[in-house]
C-alpha cells in the first residue's frame, strides 16, 4: 500500500507543486472488499479556482475527495494539501434531531467557538442576514443549503469542497446557489471543490470540469468535457446537447482552452431545447 497526505511543497517524486495549489492527487486509488472505487484519479485544485466533479451514482466522487482530503486512507498513489489551508466543508447529507431546539447560529457554532460579530457576518455573505436566531426546523431546503454554507465559511477558507450542494433545493433555489458559491469564490479568493450530478448549471458556473467514473473519464473546460466522446457515452448525447438556464455575469470571455480571450460585461441566459 502507497498512501500519503503530506503539506505541499514537494511530493514524494520531489516535484515542486505551485505556489497558487491548495490541493492535488496524483494517481490515487482507493480499493474495498476486493474492488477498486476509483483508481488512477489525478485532481488539482488552485487558489480562486471553481473545479466540478460529476459523475453517475456509484462513480466514486465522494470517496475521491475524501481521499483527496485524507479523510480515507487510499492504496495507491498520494495527496498534498497545501500547508497551513483552511478548509470549509458542506457534507452531502447532516443529521440533526429536528426535535431539538437548534437555532441557525448554534448550527454554526457546534464544532468551533465564533463571536456573535462573525456569526452574522458569514450569514450576512450568504443572504440570511438576521436570522441567526431563527430555529433550524423553520428554514426551507435552500435556506438549510445556505446556512450549511455559512458554517463553511465563517473561517474564512483556502479550499471550500461542497458535495452536492442544491440537493432538496428547487431549480431556482439551485441557479441562487451557484450563483453565491461564485460570488464567496471570488470574495474570499479561495478554491472550491464541487461535486455535483446537476451537470449543465453547475458546468456554467464552473472553470474546470472532471468527470469521474472509477477513473477520470476526461476533464478540462465545461465546452470541452461536454464534446468529449467519454462524457456523451456516459451521460448520452442529450445530455451534451441540452442547456439548463442559467444567468452569468462576467466581464470577459473565455476562449476553447480556458483562457480569456476579451474584456467585456455582459448578462445571457440559455434556455432548453424545446
Amino acid at each position: 500500500m502507497e498512501q500519503s497526505v503530506q503539506p505541499l511543497g514537494a511530493d514524494p517524486t520531489g516535484r515542486l507543486m505551485k505556489a497558487d495549489t491548495l490541493a492535488q492527487a496524483r494517481h490515487i486509488g482507493v480499493r474495498r472488499g476486493g474492488r477498486w472505487l476509483i483508481r488512477h484519479v489525478d485532481i488539482t485544485v488552485r487558489r480562486g479556482e471553481i473545479v466540478t466533479l460529476i459523475g453517475p451514482n456509484g462513480s466514486g466522487k465522494s470517496t475521491c475527495v475524501k481521499a483527496l482530503l485524507g479523510l480515507v486512507p487510499v492504496d495507491e498513489g498520494h495527496s498534498s494539501i497545501a500547508r497551513d489551508a483552511r478548509i470549509g466543508y458542506v457534507p452531502q447529507s447532516l443529521v440533526i434531531d429536528w426535535t431539538l431546539p437548534l437555532t441557525v447560529g448554534r448550527l454554526l457554532t457546534l464544532t468551533a467557538r465564533h463571536s456573535g460579530t462573525d456569526v452574522e457576518a458569514a450569514l450576512q455573505q450568504v443572504g440570511m442576514r438576521g436570522m441567526s436566531a431563527a430555529p433550524v426546523q423553520s428554514l426551507s431546503g435552500g435556506e438549510f443549503q445556505r446556512a450549511l454554507l455559512a458554517r463553511a465559511i465563517i473561517r474564512e477558507p483556502d479550499l471550500l469542497v461542497l458535495d452536492e450542494p442544491v440537493q432538496g433545493v428547487d431549480f431556482t433555489g439551485q441557479i441562487a446557489l451557484y450563483q453565491l458559491i461564485r460570488d464567496i469564490r471570488e470574495r474570499l479568493d479561495c478554491g472550491v471543490l464541487l461535486i455535483s450530478h446537476d451537470l449543465h448549471i453547475v458546468m456554467a458556473e464552473t472553470d474546470t470540469v472532471v468527470c469521474l467514473n472509477g477513473h477520470v473519464c476526461c476533464s478540462g473546460t465545461p465546452k470541452l468535457v461536454a464534446e468529449d466522446p467519454e462524457y456523451r457515452r456516459l451521460f448520452g448525447p442529450q445530455a451534451a446537447e441540452a442547456l439548463a438556464v442559467y444567468r452569468h455575469d462576467h466581464d470577459h470571455t473565455h476562449a476553447d482552452d480556458g483562457s480569456i480571450i476579451s474584456g467585456h460585461h455582459h448578462d445571457h441566459v440559455a434556455e432548453p431545447d424545446a
